[in-house]
């Protein structure tokens, strides 16, 4: 493992991404969001994913050049089509689209269909909260979990996002409805670890932690055995609904990679419209001090709430440089020539 710094990474991926087509502006910021993705330790989605987007808009299945487009306005409610671009730059379009209707209207709805994958869906959560507003995000996928009690795929694992601004910086979940996503399968694989708790089941059916084997049977494990599989499917269900797009079965006829086609919704509320930021610090505050008291199961692993860990590592990568697999950031490298 190298540490690489956060300009050189952003820069680097740049470069590989107007290779691959992408104008210089879109590119760079298409590449800021992947940095920053590795830079907060969400490696699957950074860096690690840069050589399957470039394969992506080498193959077509991403419109380098496509904007999303205006379907449908109802007041706070609007809809788009990303005409396959992307999938980070249609999610952010998305995201302060919604964030500036909620300043004019209190709360904002933002459905986007026929978008591409949106990457790491944290970061429209951050960005969000950054900006002193709300976020509750979600996408479908292609099939890539079974519903549960069955064997082959037919749910996405539909990550889910939900974004609170606060004082002390921002509250972030950002969860997939498996119990791990593909990605922290790779990372760990990667690292030659095992997961700290089973994630899926083997080709036998048996509950296992070794990440490959889950990887090889496709048998992911849903958060919260049938709920998580119950969620996966309601989501799934409202955003092909309110963004008049794609369900799960629609994106696996498309089959043109990760999440290509797919559906998502983001909902924005401005604290200031609906109450005061100062209820909303006092509320937040408290709750996450109360958490941060807890006492812990493990003396040496103080209890955290979302987003808490990501500041941390933010920190230490911005201060020492940004953990890379060897062999990614050298295909990356190359990609950028």
């Amino acid at each position: 493992m190298a540490r690489i710094a956060f300009d050189e990474m952003r820069d680097t991926i740049a470069r590989a991404f107007t290779n691959a087509g992408m104008s210089e502006d879109k590119a760079l910021e298409a590449a800021r969001v992947h940095a920053e993705s590795s830079r907060d330790g969400v490696y699957s989605h950074g860096l690690n994913r840069v050589p399957r987007f470039v394969e992506y808009l080498e193959k077509g299945w991403v419109d380098a050049d496509a904007e999303p487009a205006l379907v449908r306005a109802m007041g706070p409610m609007e809809v788009y089509d990303g005409q396959r671009g992307p999938g980070i730059l249609n999610a952010l379009a998305a995201t302060d689209r919604a964030l500036d209707l909620a300043a004019t209207h209190g709360l904002a709805v933002v459905a986007l269909r026929n978008t591409t994958h949106w990457m790491r869906g944290g970061a429209y959560g951050w960005r969000a909260a950054e900006r002193g507003k709300i976020l509750l995000a979600w996408t479908n996928t292609e099939s890539c979990m079974p519903a549960w009690g069955a064997r082959d795929t037919r749910l996405g694992n539909n990550p889910l996002v939900m974004a609170v601004p606060c004082g002390e910086g921002p509250v972030v979940l950002d969860m997939a409805m498996s119990q791990y996503s593909y990605g922290k399968l790779q990372t760990t694989r990667l690292k030659g670890e095992d997961l700290p708790y089973p994630g899926g089941f083997d080709d036998d059916g048996t509950l296992t932690t070794d990440p490959a084997a889950i990887e090889a049977s496709r048998r992911i494990l849903p958060a919260g055995f049938w709920k998580g599989s119950g969620l996966a499917i309601m989501l799934d269900m409202l955003a092909a609904i309110l963004s008049e797009g794609s369900a799960t079965h629609d994106i696996d006829r498309i089959d043109q990679g990760s999440c290509t086609g797919c559906s998502q919704v983001f909902i924005a509320f401005d604290p200031d419209r609906l109450g005061t930021s100062e209820h909303l610090d006092r509320v937040v505050t408290g709750l996450v001090e109360y958490v941060n008291a807890s006492s812990p199961a493990d003396p040496d692993r103080p209890v955290t709430y979302p987003g808490q860990n990501t500041k941390a590592t933010r920190k230490d990568h911005h201060e020492n440089g940004i953990l890379v697999d060897d062999d990614i950031w050298g295909e990356v490298v190359a990609l950028a020539g």
